[in-house]
């Protein structure tokens, strides 16, 4: 697994993937789609699939794959490898979504949740497999969201696919415990491998897990938080645990851009209320009202035309 792409601009996003074995292109395969690190306030989230021919699902079964999550670091990491080996019919790719790429996705001005960024990461990696020739016939997809539309979705998407969407499907189809061990272990080595982009003069590597509920990442994260410049990328600054911490321990920040959208919003009332005016009907009848004519026009029998 070759990270050094993500690990040389880890601020951006990037893809990751196996050669796409010739088996694969001529026989009906499976693919399973699963997420690690969707919940933690740093890191990145990786999305990954895992595909291989129909006929080959025992030899798969045979692995002995997992839920990743029921998984020590180590066991992951033997099993990725033979996932690895056995490139002549499994094939896997993998797409790292940074931490600032998440966060900026989130606070844009039109709404993005990560729902819809999870929606669409799996979505753009099927198509991947299907545009690198792999001869897909099942989709197997660990849900997120309603199940039950979430699986419409891609079944409008991919027609001739049966796709499958299932709560807990990385304990239930081995395709998909295969995708779940691949996205774990990619996390596993960029977070602990992670280059800080800034200029911190000391950086605790002692971070936990990652999650907000951990007392050695909320520890960090206090320790982390320049009162000025915020948090380095590692950190999802679009997380509720992160905005927290800023809002009580950052310096306030005014924007001339916030006084500048409530000035013009005031004055789209003001315009409202002038041109509701002149729009008024005579009488309350609802009728167009009738405008006097300026005695200079009227002495002069001048009119006003609508039309020439």
């Amino acid at each position: 697994m070759d990270l050094s792409h993500f690990e040389s601009d880890n601020s951006a996003s990037c893809r990751v993937a196996s050669l796409i074995p010739d088996l694969c292109r001529t026989e009906d395969c499976c693919l399973g789609i699963d997420e690690a690190g969707r919940g933690p306030v740093l890191g990145p989230m990786v999305y990954g699939i895992c595909f291989c021919p129909v006929s080959k699902n025992e030899d798969l079964k045979g692995l002995k794959v997992a839920d990743s999550k029921t998984l020590t670091e180590a066991e992951r990491e033997n099993l990725f490898e033979k996932l690895d080996e056995a490139k002549s019919y499994i094939g896997w790719a993998l797409q790292i979504l940074s931490p600032n790429t998440i966060s900026t996705s989130m606070l844009q001005r039109a709404k993005y949740n990560l729902n819809s960024l999870s929606h669409d990461t799996a979505i753009g990696l099927v198509q991947y497999a299907l545009d690198s020739g792999v001869q897909l016939t099942e989709v197997f997809v660990d849900t997120v969201g309603p199940a039950d539309k979430y699986e419409d979705k891609l079944s409008k998407l991919f027609p001739g696919i049966t796709v499958t969407v299932r709560p807990k499907a990385d304990s239930l189809f081995p395709v998909v415990s295969a995708a779940s061990i691949c996205a774990k272990v990619a996390r596993d080595r960029v977070v602990k491998s992670w280059t800080f982009a800034e200029d911190l003069e000391e950086v605790d590597s002692v971070y936990g897990s990652g999650y907000p509920n951990d007392p050695k990442t909320k520890e960090w994260l206090l320790k982390c938080l320049d009162p000025v410049f915020g948090y380095p990328q590692f950190v999802r600054f679009s997380w509720s645990t992160a905005q927290t911490l800023m809002d009580s321990k950052a310096v306030t920040v005014h924007w001339d851009d916030d006084e500048e959208d409530g000035e013009r919003a005031a004055q789209r009332q003001r315009n409202k209320s002038m041109l509701s005016y002149f729009s008024a009907s005579a009488g309350g009848t609802g009728q167009k009202p009738v405008r006097q004519t300026h005695r200079f026009f009227a002495e002069r029998r001048l009119k006003s035309l609508d039309a020439l």
